[in-house]
């Protein structure tokens, strides 16, 4: 009798050991997920990323400093040209710096609450418990979660998220299409939770001086050099080009770009000029919107942006929001579509 009790002592034992060893099911993540959103009042972190959403692969690098959700900087470097933008939330609103051009835009704005965003951590998190479809997976080192999106860009249509099964820190993101295509591919490699981080981190001044520091602004750029016009590779149907108007005034040579039809809109392109840093540009409302090639700002019928030495306006009172950002997306054609 008593070799049957110790046996089922030792059978009871072994059972709590394994299930301590064994997989935690998706309801617990998804516990220990809300407890890690809850408990974590900062963070910085750094990544890779590599966008496939433009004519050609773009590489950045990202970093992210947070705090409380209502501190963000957030620095975009581009690896083909080493220039960046940084997008800034503070007590004074939310900026766009780009530095090389020594240019600011200044608004009031909920970013980043307004729509998924693939680098920041707190999204990712809301983003897996929202869902009440989510897809849940484990292998040895990650927890898995296939989730819908909420992207200015509809083309991103879900997202894997990895997680880190140690520290539930985040590993890896891939944004996918309707096709199952990754328009989106983001490496983590660091991730610092809880860090030590003050208000004055996040001020603009602050900012723009070490941008300043770090990135010098580009060059003096060659008045007489041919400015190459770009052209949308995306026209919504039922819109045809009209002629481009070569405009002349005191900052310079502008070439716009007039389509009618069903969904007209005007786009103005010009060689971006090098302004005071401490003169930014102000917007009562608007957001910063992702082209994959760089960060544009976003009002109501207008979508500005900087690239490759030239500013970039798409105005238009009859684009959707949707079509306005794909339209912008696809500026890149040497020759009229």
């Amino acid at each position: 009798m008593k070799n049957v009790r110790w046996l089922t002592v030792l059978a009871v034992m072994a059972l709590f050991v394994l299930a301590a060893c064994g997989e935690k099911s998706q309801e617990d993540v998804l516990g220990d997920i809300e407890d890690a959103l809850e408990e974590t009042t900062s963070y910085k972190a750094k990544a890779k990323m590599v966008l496939e959403t433009g004519q050609e692969p773009q590489s950045y690098d990202v970093e992210v400093w947070q705090k409380d959700e209502a501190y963000y900087r957030v620095v975009l470097t581009n690896e083909a040209n080493d220039q960046s933008q940084i997008i800034l939330k503070n007590d004074e609103g939310v900026f766009v710096l780009t530095p090389a051009l020594n240019k600011t835009f200044r608004f009031q704005s909920d970013w980043p609450k307004t729509n998924s965003q693939a680098y920041l951590y707190e999204s990712l998190l809301h983003d897996i418990l929202i869902d009440a479809e989510t897809a849940f997976s484990q292998d040895e080192n990650h927890y898995i979660f296939q989730t819908m999106t909420n992207y200015q860009n509809k083309n991103l249509n879900s997202q894997e998220v990895r997680l880190n099964k140690k520290d539930l820190s985040p590993a890896t993101v891939k944004i996918l299409n309707a096709d199952g295509d990754v328009l989106v591919d983001l490496v983590f490699s660091e991730f610092e939770k809880n860090a030590t981080l003050e208000p004055e981190d996040f001020a603009t001044e602050r900012n723009v001086t070490g941008a300043q520091i770090s990135e010098p602004a580009l060059a003096e750029q060659e008045e007489d050099g041919e400015l190459d016009v770009l052209y949308p590779m995306y026209v919504p149907d039922g819109t045809t080009a009209e002629a481009t108007e070569m405009v002349e005034n005191e900052g310079g040579t502008s070439y716009v770009q007039q389509y009618t039809g069903d969904k007209s809109f005007t786009l103005i392109q010009r060689q971006s000029e090098i302004v005071p840093a401490s003169t930014p540009m102000n917007m009562n409302e608007g957001e910063p919107v992702d082209l994959g090639f760089a960060i544009g700002v976003r009002s109501e019928n207008q979508i500005m942006w900087s690239n490759e030495g030239n500013d970039f306006s798409l105005v238009s009172e009859e684009l959707t929001e949707e079509e306005m950002v794909e339209v912008a997306r696809s500026v890149y054609g040497t020759t009229e579509k």
